[in-house]
């Protein structure tokens, strides 16, 4: 198998890098994150106009460049190394595919604004009773007249308080799952907004008698749970990504700590222990690296050999999220907390990313599940 990029893909990468390194300033978007609107306007504006990068997985025709999973891992894996805390995983990858997939003409218009930077979607699936299984909804849709009504509650909808649209999971008289589309500021629609241990908007949504036309059901009524269990394990794959971006920075910036950081007159690098437990981290990253690029490229393949990928790669990165993040916080010594280094706020992302579509043990679950002869 082969995991080279295209020169393509190396530009892609490239230029993206550089763009962050020189635009993208840590203080400024924690800043945002944390007392103002939680992201920042002007960089999403820079990623679709002067990069293009919110349509590189799109197709031409909605106004993309017709990329694909690997050119998502690149993007993500940047944006992790930046800490970029801007929602292209939830708008760019998991609603777009699921938009993709369910075509029509709401669907299309939607992925042009998306690809032009004039929408965030975010994705309600998760509720209090289904855990790491979007599948399980309660959340119900019952006909009136030509339209339907939503009853229910979601929560930790990520970057719901950004979003200009909302992709919301329901259960149809048919007993199936299907996909509505609304605006967050529909009447019915209440919202707790928080933010999240990572600096991160998330709200719980209370559907109360939510009145939406027929058109806002996204492909066929009550079929949606194959397009729910691909864009759960783009979403996996991409967080994956970004957390092997974060994880080569926190590496890096150990490293260079431990070169620097003097104790008995010598620096703390020049310790066998701690040269240890560096290679260790080091080790770590490689296996998430690997695992990484196999669950992505197993992204078109028939839907358990995708899970089996997907769910190998997670509980690798989780693992590893966990020891690099960690250790680099020990090797730092308690300012390694602080919120004057960047260090602490990439441990906690990295703590976070565990968690995200699927946690470690539920991705374990699943692949034992799928394993067993």
């Amino acid at each position: 198998m082969d995991f080279t990029l295209t020169n393509e893909q190396e530009l892609l990468r490239d230029g993206l890098s550089k763009y962050l390194s020189t635009r993208y300033d840590l203080e400024k978007s924690r800043s945002a994150a944390k007392t103002g609107a939680g992201w920042q306007p002007e960089i999403w504006r820079g990623f679709a106009e002067e990069l293009g990068i919110l349509g590189a997985g799109l197709p031409e025709d909605v106004g993309g460049i017709g990329g694909g999973p690997v050119e998502s891992m690149v993007i993500a894996e940047a944006l992790g190394h930046a800490l970029v805390i801007e929602p292209y995983i939830d708008t760019a990858v998991v609603a777009a595919g699921l938009l993709l997939r369910a075509g029509g003409p709401a669907a299309t218009a939607l992925l042009e604004k998306i690809a032009d930077g004039s929408a965030i979607v975010a994705l309600a699936a998760t509720e209090a009773e289904s855990g790491d299984d979007w599948q399980r909804v309660t959340t119900e849709a019952r006909r009136d007249g030509s339209g339907w009504v939503l009853h229910g509650e979601k929560i930790v909808v990520m970057n719901a308080p950004l979003a200009t649209h909302l992709l919301v999971t329901a259960r149809t008289p048919d007993d199936g799952v299907s996909l509505f589309l609304l605006e967050p500021d529909r009447p019915g629609v209440h919202a707790h907004v928080y933010r999240t241990i990572d600096d991160r908007r998330a709200a719980d949504l209370v559907l109360d008698g939510v009145q939406v036309s027929a058109d806002a059901v996204l492909g066929a009524a009550g079929r949606a749970g194959p397009s729910l269990a691909q864009a759960r394990d783009e979403g996996a794959a991409a967080v994956c990504s970004e957390a092997v971006g974060g994880m080569r920075k926190v590496v890096a910036d150990t490293v260079e700590y431990c070169r620097q950081r003097q104790q008995f007159g010598q620096p703390i690098g020049s310790f066998q222990a701690l040269q240890h437990r560096m290679v260790d981290m080091h080790m770590e990253l490689e296996q998430s690296v690997a695992a990484t690029y196999l669950a992505v490229l197993k992204l078109g393949a028939e839907p358990a050999e995708r899970a089996r990928a997907v769910s190998a790669a997670k509980v690798t990165v989780g693992r590893a999220a966990r020891f690099v993040g960690q250790n680099a916080v020990q090797l730092h010594g308690g300012m390694g907390m602080t919120e004057e280094l960047a260090i602490g706020h990439y441990f906690k992302r990295l703590t976070a990313v565990q968690y995200e579509f699927g946690s470690t043990d539920h991705h374990l679950k699943r692949y034992a599940r799928l394993t067993r002869s």
